[in-house]
């Protein structure tokens, strides 16, 4: 049963609100960085992505490591989840959505929380890396989605070195996730992530004066109107509901069709409770959703000497641990053979 009904998370005293379950283990962590290479890959759109690569040049096991809403494979829980990797012997490459590398991506599109294109092409360049015999992803947040709507997508017919795959508080129905980080105990959240996509925008208006309209954008203040106006219209959705629908993963998980791992904190202030899939669940013999009491969004902090947080742990403990065989009639029970 995937369905794990008592996590192993025991957070330290002071961490048990989820605010500070949120912001405090960012804000206090400063993970050590390993040596990195950075690598710029073309899409085959004509645009670019940038990824850091982590290796010693020796591993047979590649993660991929995908990033939140607005943030970058220099987030704190980027570096911590490939520091822990490397000392397992595992090899990294963080990538960079479209336009978070520090330098304004070539096309009008930018990225979105459905673009596993754009996943698949960071796949496909690590695959021509012939000694990786086993791949994982691992998704944050919003790339938590991105992976997972990947591999629903995708179910039977996904590349075979895709070993596992590991998701922190995905938000896997976006909608009710809109509307969550609204609410007024969410201002400041919402607040800082309007205020950078509003500046990225208004960097994007300056390239593109003819395609985009920034008349409205200052009175912007949620995503239901940015996604309205500028995420689903740029990326071929009608509205914003229409983007939040399509690109949301909750509906695929049932065709998800390697080990895979969601976990999503109880006290998360960005979740909704259609955000944790427990009957979806319940009986997959490849989907694993763990649902802690604390933890907040892309928390998990806790006292260890080495400093590694217990996502890093539970995610390297998931990798590690010996596949079960899977019922070979799976994939004609879900339709994932299609």
């Amino acid at each position: 049963m995937p369905l794990i009904r008592n996590s192993s998370f025991a957070p330290t005293t002071f961490f048990r609100h989820a605010h500070m379950d949120t912001v405090l283990p960012s804000v206090l962590r400063r993970p050590i960085t390993l040596p990195v290479q950075r690598i710029r890959i073309d899409t085959p759109d004509q645009d670019f992505l940038d990824l850091d690569y982590y290796s010693d040049d020796q591993s047979h096991k590649v993660a991929i490591l995908s990033h939140g809403l607005e943030g970058s494979s220099s987030q704190p829980y980027i570096l911590g989840m490939a520091k822990a990797l490397a000392a397992q012997g595992w090899d990294s490459v963080a990538w960079n959505f479209r336009g978070c590398s520090g330098e304004p991506n070539r096309l009008l599109r930018f990225y979105h929380s459905g673009a596993t294109e754009d996943l698949q092409s960071i796949i496909d360049h690590v695959s021509t890396t012939q000694r990786y015999q086993k791949i994982a992803l691992i998704g944050f947040s919003l790339g938590g989605n991105l992976t997972l709507k990947y591999l629903g997508d995708l179910g039977d017919q996904i590349n075979p070195r895709i070993y596992k795959a590991v998701a922190f508080s995905a938000p896997c129905d976006l909608e009710s996730c809109a509307y969550q980080l609204a609410r007024p105990a969410n201002r400041f959240y919402m607040w800082r992530f309007m205020r950078s996509l509003k500046t990225k925008m208004r960097d994007k208006a300056k390239r593109f004066p003819d395609k985009l309209d920034t008349h409205d954008l200052n009175q912007m203040r949620t995503f239901a109107e940015f996604d309205d106006q500028y995420t689903a219209p740029l990326h071929g959705f009608n509205r914003a509901v229409d983007y939040w629908t399509r690109c949301s993963s909750k509906p695929v998980l049932k065709h998800i069709h390697i080990p895979t791992l969601l976990v999503n904190a109880r006290n998360d202030p960005f979740l909704a409770s259609e955000c944790y899939p427990e009957k979806e669940a319940s009986d997959h013999p490849y989907f694993h959703f763990e649902a802690p009491a604390n933890g907040g969004h892309v928390g998990f902090m806790t006292s260890r000497p080495n400093g590694e947080y217990w996502s890093e742990t539970r995610t390297l403990e998931f990798l590690n641990k010996a596949q079960t065989p899977t019922p070979k009639k799976w994939s004609q029970l879900t339709g994932s053979n299609r």
